[in-house]
């Protein structure tokens, strides 16, 4: 039965019975290397792997020159379900030799992949010969029904030899040259050793990500990135480094040179790192990154990842966590690196991908990890020109003594940032504000909330919790009069309604008329883009809690005091057009056409008297 079980049950895909039995020639001739290098007496023999393919007679054969196996050790090893002799010899090898390269390549670790074949075969003969002077050859055959033979046999060569005769229905497929080509090329055309198929080698590519990081040429990780991608492109940059400590990890990461397309950006791709165990494929398409790295390509290569038997599904998620988090830092440090290397690559490459690392921040709830993300984004400030961005590690390094916040407004365009009334009132205080000119950039400054110790705000925030508001016994006679400025107010206030909460005085302004403040206006931009669309404007407004602030000194708002008594109607026309006005500077106008009504009445009334 348990035969049955790992025959029928454990694999999902019945082509992975060539990827078991690869890897067991490949341990095979390992074991043989180290034996070699142990006693010091090296064979003439080739270390390779052969198959043959007969497809009009049914029949697979894979054949190893490596260690072979004396009759115990078949009766052991094949004999025996999960009775691995691989992980025997590694626990044998790790006890006498902590240093051999043997303890790295081995791949084999429940001793169940043989009996992968017998998803295919309804017959399979085992030959195999110990590689020592001497040595007898033995046949193991079995139909896979729970019963095997065992007996000697002639005319064997060192190593293993396994013949399957291929069942007549689907799986005949697999006594086809090009089918086992093809499962090669996906899951084993790394594996150490030549894997030769009817006579023609079939892996030539090499495991650059094995290879000492420093010595790999440009080229060769271009023709490896071509390979892996199956396009003709260039990678813009390439991480390529190995760990023994905490964990056994090899890695070779590329960020392709070219935009990323819509699907790209979707968060329905697939990540497109392929994840290995010692050379060989376990998951094509693994999900060991996070999905904001998800335009990453390349290979992971890790010994300590835990498997379950059949090598297809990862159990340890809580080693999987830590896996990850080594290896999306150590791309963020790289990021940092880049950015200090060479700044013009450097933008390059975020004006295509800093979308996914936005992503990072608003997908992450630990803070040390948004705060790494952060230092890999760069925004235009008022400090620099145009088109110049930094890094919010710059904005920090050279911050005014005593500022204990970074400021952000956001805006369409540097134009209206740098004439908003928010910027309006903050440039007085001569602080280096930046500006967000996507509406995401502004969500992940929110979200961020603080940065080396420094808290993230927007100026509208930083604005409202200045004490130096105006009240109405501060306002100069010559500018209104008291019992005029309370009568303006009362007056907007009846005709606004519950567009606003409240209405004050504000002596921040100088070239606007007034402006529109909240508690969170990055929040609450937000939610009138996405949440709050169903509702009327006037319910919006009043869970927005929206206060307008008014400049008396203005010649519009003086104007309009004197329009409210002589002509209400064209002063209604005026406060409604100066209100819209300022929803929009806000950013709280979910559809600027709305604004047009008022606009074009008050065009209206002011032509006819022309």
């Amino acid at each position: 039965m348990l035969l049955k079980i790992v025959a029928k049950s454990l694999y999902s895909e019945p082509e992975v019975f060539v990827r078991e039995l690869i890897s067991n020639c490949s341990d095979a001739l390992e074991k043989l290397r180290h034996a070699e290098l142990s006693s010091g007496v090296s064979s003439d023999a080739l270390k390779e792997i052969h198959i043959a393919t007969d497809k009009q007679n049914r029949i697979f054969t894979i054949q190893d020159t490596g260690i072979g196996m004396t009759r115990e050790e078949m009766i052991s090893s094949l004999g025996t379900i999960a009775r691995s002799g691989s992980k025997a010899f590694l626990e044998e090898v790790k006890r006498t030799d902590s240093t051999s390269c043997a303890v790295n390549k081995i791949i084999g670790q429940f001793g169940v992949g043989f009996y992968s074949t017998f998803m295919i075969a309804d017959k399979v003969e085992v030959y195999s010969k110990r590689h020592e002077p001497g040595s007898k050859a033995y046949k193991w055959v079995s139909d896979g029904s729970g019963s095997y033979e065992i007996m000697e046999a002639e005319n064997v060569q060192p190593g293993t030899k396994v013949v399957a005769y291929i069942k007549s229905g689907n799986e005949r497929k697999f006594a086809d040259e090009d089918e086992i080509k093809g499962v090669i090329n996906k899951y084993s055309n790394f594996v150490a050793y030549p894997i030769y198929v009817n006579g023609k080698r079939v892996n030539n590519i090499q495991a650059v990500w094995l290879m000492e990081p420093k010595e790999v040429p440009p080229e060769i990780h271009t023709e490896f990135f071509r390979y892996i991608t199956k396009t003709v492109d260039t990678p813009r940059y390439c991480l390529h480094y190995q760990t023994d400590s905490p964990l056994n990890l090899r890695c070779l990461l590329y960020v392709p040179e070219g935009k990323p397309g819509l699907f790209e950006i979707s968060r329905d791709m697939e990540i497109g790192v392929s994840l290995y165990s010692s050379r060989v494929l376990i998951k094509n398409k693994a999900d060991i990154l996070p999905k904001w790295l998800r335009f990453m390509r390349g290979v992971i290569d890790s010994e300590d990842i835990p498997l379950n038997l059949s090598r297809e599904l990862l159990q340890d998620s809580a080693l999987i966590r830590k896996i990850s988090t080594m290896i999306t830092n150590r791309f963020l440090r790289y990021l940092q690196d880049q950015m200090r290397k060479d700044i013009n690559n450097y933008r390059a490459f975020h004006d295509n991908y800093s979308l996914f690392l936005k992503e990072g921040i608003l997908s992450n709830t630990d803070q040390q990890l948004k705060e790494d993300i952060a230092k890999t984004l760069l925004f235009e400030s008022s400090a620099h020109p145009e088109g110049r961005k930094i890094s919010l590690t710059d904005y920090v390094k050279n911050i005014k003594e005593g500022q204990k916040d970074i400021y952000y407004l956001a805006a369409p365009s540097r134009q209206l940032a740098e004439t908003s009334p928010y910027y309006e009132a903050i440039k007085r205080k001569d602080v280096e504000v930046l500006f967000c000119y996507e509406p995401y950039d502004e969500l992940v400054l929110y979200q961020l909330q603080q940065f080396n110790l420094k808290n993230v705000i927007a100026v509208e925030k930083e604005m409202r919790q200045d004490k130096e508001d105006a009240t109405l016994d501060s306002i100069d006679d010559n500018v209104m009069l008291k019992s005029s400025a309370e009568d303006l107010m009362k007056w907007l206030s009846s005709l606004l309604g519950n567009k606003v909460n409240k209405i004050v005085v504000t002596k921040r302004l100088s070239n606007h008329p007034c402006l529109i403040s909240c508690d969170e206006m990055s929040a609450a931009r937000h939610y009138v883009r996405t949440a709050l669309q169903s509702m009327s404007e006037e319910e919006r407004n009043y869970l927005l809690k929206l206060t307008l602030e008014l400049n008396l000194s203005h010649p519009i708002m003086q104007k309009l005091n004197t329009l409210r008594n002589s002509n209400p109607k064209l002063a209604e026309l005026v406060a409604l057009q100066v209100y819209d006005a300022a929803m929009v500077s806000a950013g709280l106008v979910d559809d600027p056409r709305k604004i047009t009504v008022h606009l074009n009445e008050l065009l209206a009334m002011l032509l006819e008297k022309h």
